[in-house]
């Protein structure tokens, strides 16, 4: 039988929202109470991690996670979007581009750096996704927000020439980055650096936290009679691979179906874990003691 809640590490397709994935599994899991953890464009393949029944609960941390993906950057074109799917703003060709030109370039944009999203995000502005604003006519600058690129790594540049004749530069980059980083954006300003614009022409994210690509068991074709049992992570085994985990005996266990604070010391956020190998709920640190983030009151997964 389908579990009543799990984790699910979806190889998005092409072509669809994250929304739209959410949708299928809630047909495929036959439940409404789905989520995600980390929106991918329509235009994005990868790993979208999918939160089932209960296990939704977990997905405000997997968002937290870092990410890593891989990228191709057109430099020469500017679009209305940043990536493939908008229109070209601005043509100003990449003929003279080098190798040498683009990573040097790329250096700093290495480590923490302050980066304005993209205004096609789904950043809300006074309630309102700025994409929305954006299509309405809306002419949107977010604030800048710190954000970390721990890796980026320049490949192949292939030169290419748009459908316009404009001569352009396609290259291929290797992104590991903290979350709320948007690689859009990134691409939007490499482009710059360089003094030719650019835009995203592919993505594909490999990895959300410790989950990658080698993980999914589901997709890239959704349209599936069911979902495969080995697709399922239970809620402990996806807890205890995001989080460090403390396993409690059967009074400690009791105490936590109460919601009731432990006297462990904590380092950060944890996956307490009950005497029967089932997530109990997560607990943060609060002096010397541990109190309840996220209870599972009846020992999830039982």
């Amino acid at each position: 039988m389908t579990p009543v809640s799990g984790v699910l590490v979806v190889d998005k397709p092409q072509g669809i929202t994250s929304h739209g994935v959410v949708a299928r599994v809630r047909r495929l899991a036959g439940t409404r109470k789905v989520g995600h953890a980390g929106t991918l464009d329509p235009m994005a393949t990868g790993v979208l991690v999918i939160g089932v029944g209960r296990a939704t609960r977990l997905l405000g941390q997997l968002t937290l996670h870092d990410k890593r993906y891989l990228a191709t950057v057109r430099l020469g074109q500017e679009t209305s979007t940043e990536d493939a799917d908008g229109e070209v703003t601005a043509t100003h060709g990449a003929p003279e581009v080098t190798e040498p030109d683009v990573r040097a370039a790329a250096v700093p944009f290495l480590g923490e750096i302050d980066q304005v999203p993209s205004a096609v995000s789904a950043i809300k502005v006074d309630g309102v996704r700025s994409y929305r604003r954006v299509r309405s006519g809306e002419d949107v600058v977010l604030p800048a927000r710190r954000v970390t690129i721990s890796r980026l790594d320049v490949g192949t540049l292939t030169p290419a020439v748009a459908s316009d004749g404009t001569p352009v530069v396609d290259v291929e980059l290797d992104v590991e980055c903290s979350s709320g980083t948007y690689i859009r954006a990134l691409a939007r300003d490499l482009g710059d650096a360089l003094g030719v614009g650019g835009h995203l022409t592919a993505l594909r994210r490999t990895r959300v936290g410790p989950f990658t690509l080698d993980d999914s068991r589901l997709g890239p074709d959704l349209d599936v009679p069911g979902i495969p049992d080995d697709a399922w992570l239970t809620p402990a085994a996806a807890a205890t691979r995001c989080l460090p985990s403390l396993t409690v005996d059967a009074e400690e266990a009791a105490a936590v179906a109460h919601g009731r604070a432990l006297s462990h010391q904590l380092e950060g956020v944890t996956a307490v874990i009950g005497p029967a190998g089932t997530l109990l709920a997560l607990y943060r640190p609060a002096g010397d003691r541990a109190v309840p983030d996220t209870v599972f009151v009846d020992g999830e997964g039982q």
